[in-house]
C-alpha cells in the first residue's frame, strides 16, 4: 500500500514539473467577443503551465483588472485545455461629466469610456465637472453609484416607457421616464417594493394618456400620484 501511495505521489510530482499536462489552449465558454479576447490576453501567461498548477487565486488576480468582467471560474480539461467561464458586467447607465461619457454596470463599475453616447438608449446621470472617473473602479454612491444601484434591479419593460435619466443626490432619487413622468423613490430602501407600486400606478396613469406628472413612492405605505 505504501509503495502504491509513493508511486502515485511521484507521478503527481512529475506531472507538476513536466509538460505532460501543460496548458496549450484557453477556451472561454461564454461572454461577448470583447470580453473573451480580454480574458485570453490576461491569461496568456498560463500557457505552458501545468494544469495541476493552475490556481483560482491566480486566475482571479490576473482577470480582476478587466472592467467588463463581473466574475470568473475555471475547469481543467485534461490533458491541455484551461476552460474559463466568464460572467460579464451588465451595463445599465451612462455616466455624463460635461462632454465625457462612461458606461457603468449594474454593480456601479466603470466599464469604459464611450465616444458615441447618442447610439445608446441607456439612462443617463450627471456628475459635476472635475469628478474623478476611473475605468475599472466602482463609483462612490454620490458619484453615480446610487443611480446604478437604482437601475440594477429593473428589467426591460418595468415601466410603460423607458428610463431616460436619473437624478440622484443625498436627498433625492428620481427616475425620469421618456414619457416625461417621474418616479420619485426617496432612497434605495425597499427598492423592489417601491418599484412594484410605482409600476402599477404608472400603468394606470399612462393608460389614460398621462405623459407628465409623477408618482412618489418614497414612503411606499403612502404612495402619491399626480398627472395633469
Amino acid at each position: 500500500m505504501l509503495a502504491v501511495l509513493a508511486l502515485a505521489a511521484g507521478a503527481y510530482a512529475a506531472a507538476l514539473e513536466t509538460s505532460v499536462f501543460a496548458v496549450d489552449r484557453i477556451d472561454v465558454a461564454r461572454g461577448p467577443p470583447r470580453l473573451q479576447a480580454e480574458l485570453r490576453e490576461a491569461l496568456a501567461p498560463e500557457i505552458g503551465r501545468s494544469l495541476l498548477r493552475v490556481d483560482s487565486a491566480e486566475i482571479a488576480r490576473r482577470t480582476a483588472p478587466i472592467p467588463d468582467l463581473a466574475g470568473v471560474s475555471f475547469d481543467r480539461r485534461f490533458p491541455h485545455t484551461l476552460r474559463i467561464r466568464a460572467t460579464a458586467e451588465r451595463p445599465v447607465l451612462l455616466l455624463r461629466r460635461g462632454a465625457d461619457t462612461w458606461l457603468v454596470s449594474a454593480r456601479g463599475r466603470v466599464m469604459r469610456k464611450l465616444h458615441t453616447p447618442k447610439l445608446s438608449s441607456l439612462p443617463r446621470t450627471w456628475v459635476k465637472k472635475g469628478t474623478p472617473v476611473v475605468i475599472g473602479e466602482f463609483l462612490a454612491p454620490d458619484r453615480g453609484g446610487i443611480a446604478a444601484a437604482a437601475l440594477a434591479p429593473l428589467p426591460r419593460g418595468t415601466f410603460p416607457s423607458s428610463v431616460r435619466f436619473v437624478r440622484a443626490s443625498a436627498t433625492e432619487l428620481t427616475l425620469v421616464l421618456s414619457s416625461g413622468m417621474e418616479v420619485r423613490l426617496g432612497d434605495l430602501g425597499d427598492l423592489r417594493l417601491k418599484v412594484a407600486i410605482a409600476r402599477r400606478l404608472l400603468h394606470r396613469l399612462e393608460a389614460g394618456a398621462a405623459t407628465t406628472g409623477y408618482v412618489d413612492v418614497s414612503v411606499p405605505e403612502r404612495p402619491v400620484a399626480k398627472s395633469p
